[in-house]
């Protein structure tokens, strides 16, 4: 708020008070009925809940709740999950402007997250609550009388609680404290590098704010209805008056594993998915590698020289030669392994997809066999009719999943002679099933969906 709207929030407003409090008790009451809901009619408890919910014992106790949460705009546990030490909540509006892409550019306008306890979320959720396009917390932060008098008509008990909501922005530590799990950057404030008094110590912080704004818009140019529109008007060719977004190599980090909301509240909202935009240099010569050229299968020492692709084959082999017991941990340990490897997999056809020319597939010198031009090649299909025509009968992803799983089977008999029909049965539906944020099918249905080809993959009826 304004120094305005901070002086005009000073003066009582009755009618403000009622819709405050209207929509306190109505807050606690579809909670309550939540939770009646799931209670038989003569359940004893169903009488407890009741008080429980009466807006003085909630106040009462939400108030002594809040302060295992706190409201941050910078998180520690977005740098690693078990690091202890400060969050920070800063109004971005008052962060000093500058050229690179910061928090600041959010300005008022950001989304605030929180940190701590996730059984006191809801006390978070009840200050979220609008009121004449403010939010609870807002009120009470700018000791708005209407907001006070809205908690209770005792006024000393009403200012105990305000205090203690609005104590969810503020620091929790005396000190700053950092941890051993945190970054932790030595930057040269001085002149003299061989001085180290002249460097300070950085403890970047997750900026889960502007995380929040970037997430949001990505998801809206890439799913909302606008971009849709402009895909559709590309694909057919039409002059179209808006602008279609496109994130080439995008990549996508996950927080918090199976519990998202250990991060964060926004970071559970997400799913735990954080974006990375592509950091690549441009590449300037659009040429195909002469490696692709005579090349009959990427599924060879294409593939091997990608990424982490052999030091993942090493780490399997090793759990492996080890004689695990077979036992879901096993089970799972493995699958992780060829989660990894599909994960390169997805990425080295990305990064051929985005490095050279559409139709690269077509020139003389490209051998590849006709399922992996299809799938490496896709915007291929835009300008060859007999080309799209193949490419949309949608027959070609399963036996790019028989390669894999010849593959991997031929990588892994130096440990077992045995591996045979039931092992590549599995691992070609462990690639043609992977619907992880970045896996094998969430990037197919991204091109199915770009050159408008049925939403159908043959393994989903069994086909494997």
């Amino acid at each position: 708020m304004n120094l305005k709207e901070v002086q005009m929030a000073q003066v009582f407003d009755g009618g403000r008070m009622q819709r405050l409090q209207a929509t306190i008790g109505g807050f606690l009451q579809e909670r309550l009925e939540a939770k009646l809901s799931k209670l038989p009619a003569d359940d004893p408890k169903r009488g407890d809940l009741t008080v429980q919910y009466q807006p003085a014992a909630w106040l009462e106790d939400a108030a002594r709740r809040v302060r295992q949460i706190q409201a941050v705009t910078h998180a520690l546990k977005g740098v690693h999950p078990d690091a202890r030490g400060t969050n920070l909540y800063v109004e971005l509006s008052s962060m000093a402007p500058h050229v690179a892409v910061g928090s600041h550019v959010l300005g008022a306008d950001f989304v605030s997250d929180v940190v701590g306890n996730a059984a006191a979320l809801d006390v978070y959720k009840f200050l979220k609550l609008e009121i004449d396009d403010r939010t609870l917390l807002d009120w009470l932060s700018v000791d708005d009388p209407a907001a006070v008098r809205a908690l209770s008509d005792d006024e000393s008990k009403a200012r105990e609680w305000q205090s203690a909501f609005v104590g969810l922005t503020q620091a929790r530590e005396a000190a700053a404290a950092s941890h051993a799990l945190a970054k932790q950057v030595y930057w040269l404030a001085g002149e003299d590098a061989a001085d180290d008094t002249q460097y300070h110590l950085l403890a970047p912080l997750y900026a889960t704010s502007l995380a929040q704004a970037v997430h949001e818009t990505l998801q809206e140019d890439r799913f909302g209805d606008a971009n849709k529109a402009a895909r559709a008007a590309r694909k057919e060719g039409k002059e179209h008056e808006g602008a279609m977004r496109d994130y080439p190599a995008l990549a996508v980090r996950k927080l918090g594993g199976t519990k998202p909301q250990n991060i964060s509240q926004l970071n559970s909202e997400r799913g735990g998915v954080s974006y990375l935009l592509g950091s690549l240099p441009p590449q300037w010569n659009l040429s195909v590698p002469r490696q692709l050229w005579g090349v009959t299968s990427v599924f060879g020492p294409t593939l091997m020289r990608h990424g982490d692709i052999r030091a993942i084959l090493r780490a399997l082999l090793r759990f492996l030669r080890k004689d695990p017991p077979s036992n879901v941990e096993t089970r799972n340990r493995v699958d992780a392994y060829v989660g990894d490897l599909i994960d390169e997999l997805v990425a080295m056809a990305s990064e051929i997809r985005c490095s050279l020319p559409k139709g690269w597939t077509a020139d003389p010198r490209c051998t590849l066999v006709r399922e992996e031009r299809f799938w490496l090649d896709p915007w291929r299909a835009e300008e060859d009719s007999d080309f799209r025509g193949e490419w949309l009968s949608m027959d070609w992803p399963a036996p790019i999943g028989h390669r894999f799983g010849n593959w991997l089977n031929e990588r892994l008999k130096t440990l077992s002679p045995y591996l045979g029909d039931v092992e590549h049965r599995h691992w070609k539906k462990e690639l043609l099933l992977d619907e992880d944020e970045a896996g094998w099918a969430r990037a197919l249905h991204e091109l199915r969906t770009d050159l408008g080809a049925p939403h159908y993959i043959p393994t989903r009826e069994g086909k494997v």
